[in-house]
């Protein structure tokens, strides 16, 4: 009897290893098929994602030590309060932004002065396109024409004519602003940037130039927030 159930045992062990060999084996390997540029792309990404949550983190704790070494002062609590206003409004685009960076002009091709030709605008699309490449290449602060370029900024045509911020852009050339710590490597990257082809498909130049020093208007119109609700202390 003991026989038999030692025999049991270890057949009932020996068929539970051979079923887990049995799966192991039929699992598919699945390999990474990315190259090395395209993990370092990756890598660099990680660095800079993780390099702005340790900034934020920083600045939440040193704007929390402002207020826990001000809770003292009530006059000092409004200071803080009214710096912290004043550096929201500035992220917001709000206010005037003076710095050093480029001047993209924007302007037709070609010279035509056949009569009867319709005027020349700069479509939504290449606009977009504009806007997406500088912020890839750390643009800072951008600005079309008179208008400041904020997070809400939106990009239409309307009746034949382009509209940013719910406003018409003036006829061409048209100049866009763009603040920028390293103006003379973003200016390299633009020259060979798709928005410069893109733009000669749509018959429009695109002339880009360093500055030391260039001002932006402020956003002049009222931000509209949406899906959000005040909360109510109990």
């Amino acid at each position: 009897m003991n026989r038999i159930w030692i025999f049991t045992c270890v057949t009932f062990v020996i068929g539970f290893m051979l079923a887990i060999q049995f799966q192991t084996t039929n699992e598919p390997v699945i390999r990474d098929t990315r190259d090395v540029r395209e993990l370092r792309q990756e890598l660099r990404q990680e660095q800079e994602r993780t390099q702005q949550l340790a900034d934020e983190i920083e600045k939440t704790k040193s704007l929390l030590y402002q207020y826990q070494s001000s809770l003292e002062d009530r006059r000092e609590v409004e200071h803080v309060l009214e710096q912290q206003i004043d550096q929201l409004r500035e992220e917001a685009g709000l206010t005037e932004k003076t710095g050093e960076g480029i001047i993209i002009t924007i302007k037709p091709l070609l010279n035509d002065q056949f009569f009867g030709q319709s005027r020349q605008v700069v479509s939504p699309i290449l606009l977009r396109l504009l806007i997406n490449e500088l912020n890839i290449y750390k643009a800072k602060e951008i600005a079309i024409g008179n208008e400041r370029i904020v997070a809400t900024s939106t990009f239409r045509e309307v009746n034949g004519g382009t509209q940013v911020n719910t406003r018409r852009l003036p006829p061409l050339p048209i100049e866009v602003k763009v603040l920028s710590d390293d103006p003379e490597r973003l200016r390299d990257y633009m020259v060979v940037s798709e928005s410069v082809e893109y733009a000669e498909i749509e018959g429009l130049q695109l002339t880009i130039e360093t500055v030391e020093e260039l001002t932006l208007p402020a956003y002049d119109q009222t931000p509209r927030v949406r899906f959000m609700e005040e909360v109510k202390e109990d």
